[in-house]
């Protein structure tokens, strides 16, 4: 009997983001919490105490619209909060104040390029509150668990995708680009070893024999903390639920949804338990918070305070006359973004037709400029000393030009055996990294030394 399977990978996402407040999301303790002594930002809000009122974040709510409108999300002129009732020892009330039926935001899409240059679709962008955090340790030979409320009620935005992954390199795309646009916005560190960007993948598999389709039964990995551990374990489970498949011929419609945890040592799953559904949840509308409500002005003065990278990178290719790869460096970081901007405000730069932006440019991403310590003034004031005095002595001269010729082996290499145009190159890198140099034939004669040196 033929058994040649056709496999295809059916992935979708859930990222959820800690937002950077100053406080909670539905009362006034400080949302500081990492590394902070247990149990020591807590109230009777967060802990869920009788009579206990929540008062929505109002900062957080807007930072969840913006997170939406990064990713063309569409808003909803009126949302709302549930009530998401499930028993767990990390969730004091009982139940988790979320949203399910009309979300912050819903519908948008992503651009994640690649090969295909492939978009992914955005199911929702919803706000809600984080948990308290659980250790499992032992004393005395007992093991036992222990709860840390200082992180619950820490305001979260959850971003879902639909499935539409297919393979494990277009989810670290997702989440890299993802992760950048969040930094963007300023809204959130997504600093994963300090827990405020988590990802749970889902995951199962299409597998076509003969003319049959068959699909394996839906697994969600819980609170990864890393894109490599990501991609380890979704590789992980393809495997898993292929051979599982062709041993016991478990399908969607005999088995359930379940959510497993991932080892990071032994790069296995591993599966916890079922996985429930929304009416498992019991949602239904927060009594205790209004409706809100957003007026499409509310919606357009939030968009008018985006910028996002893609956007950048192309007006500083445009405005700027940078290279793609130079506007993708400095648009990585928003702060390096606004200095390079800033510097380029300069009074003596503008009269002065020497120092380019793209000069500017190399000093920031060649010189790697602590720009943090040194005001865009001052920077450019460096700048103009150097140009106008070429200010660079020949030790320092000879140190970057060793640095060149063993970054650049293939240039090297084409030059003593004969092709002339490698040289030309590597004076090329040469005054790009230590920009306008006004004596050719000085450095042409300093490489050839040094290469035989």
């Amino acid at each position: 009997m033929n058994d040649k399977l056709l496999i295809e990978s059916i992935i979708g996402l859930e990222v959820h983001v800690e937002l950077k407040t100053n406080s909670k999301m539905f009362c006034g303790c400080s949302a500081s919490f990492f590394g902070q002594k247990p149990n020591t930002h807590c109230c009777p809000v967060c802990l869920g105490l009788p009579g206990a009122l929540p008062v929505p974040n109002k900062k957080a709510i807007e930072n969840c619209i913006k997170i939406g409108l990064a990713l063309s999300c569409k808003v909803n002129e009126e949302s709302y909060f549930e009530r998401k009732s499930y028993f767990y020892p990390d969730l004091p009330k009982g139940y988790q104040i979320s949203q399910y039926s009309k979300p912050l935001s819903y519908g948008g899409v992503i651009n994640i390029g690649g090969k295909n240059d492939k978009q992914i679709r955005i199911n929702r962008v919803h706000m809600e509150e984080d948990t308290g955090k659980l250790s499992h340790i032992t004393i005395e030979n007992e093991k036992c668990s222990l709860i840390d409320f200082n992180r619950s009620g820490v305001p979260l935005v959850e971003i879902v995708t639909e499935p539409d992954f297919r393979n494990c390199d277009d989810v670290i795309l997702y989440l890299k680009k993802l992760q950048r646009i969040i930094r963007f916005l300023e809204v959130s560190d997504c600093d994963m070893e300090k827990g405020s960007m988590r990802l749970e993948p889902t995951i199962n598999l299409k597998i076509t024999r003969s003319k049959n389709i068959y699909f394996t039964p839906l697994v969600e990995i819980k609170n990864i903390n890393s894109f490599r551990f990501v991609k380890q374990a979704l590789e992980y489970e393809i495997e898993r639920q292929s051979v599982e498949f062709r041993k016991t011929g478990i399908t969607k419609s005999s088995g359930n949804k379940t959510t497993a945890g991932f080892d990071e040592d032994k790069k296995t799953t591993f599966i916890q338990r079922s996985k429930e559904e929304a009416n498992d949840y019991r949602y239904f509308p927060e009594p205790d918070i209004p409706p809100m409500r957003f007026t499409k002005i509310d919606i357009e003065n939030l968009k008018t305070q985006i910028e996002l990278p893609d956007a950048k990178i192309i007006r500083f290719e445009k405005d700027y006359g940078l290279s793609e790869y130079d506007a993708n460096i400095l648009c990585g970081k928003k702060e390096l973004a606004e200095y390079y901007e800033e510097s380029l405000k300069s009074q003596e730069l503008k009269t002065l037709k020497s120092v380019t932006p793209k000069i500017v440019a190399n000093w920031l991403i060649n010189k790697k400029i602590n720009y943090t310590k040194l005001l865009p003034s001052e920077f450019i004031q460096k700048i103009i000393s150097v140009s106008q005095n070429n200010a660079i002595s020949d030790d320092e001269l000879k140190k970057i030009i060793r640095k060149i010729i063993k970054n650049n082996p293939k240039a090297v290499s084409d030059y003593k055996s004969g092709k002339n145009a490698a040289m030309m190159f590597l004076v090329g890198q040469t005054i790009r990294e230590v920009g306008k140099f006004k004596d050719a034939n000085k450095l042409i004669d300093l490489i050839k030394h040094l290469l035989n040196d």
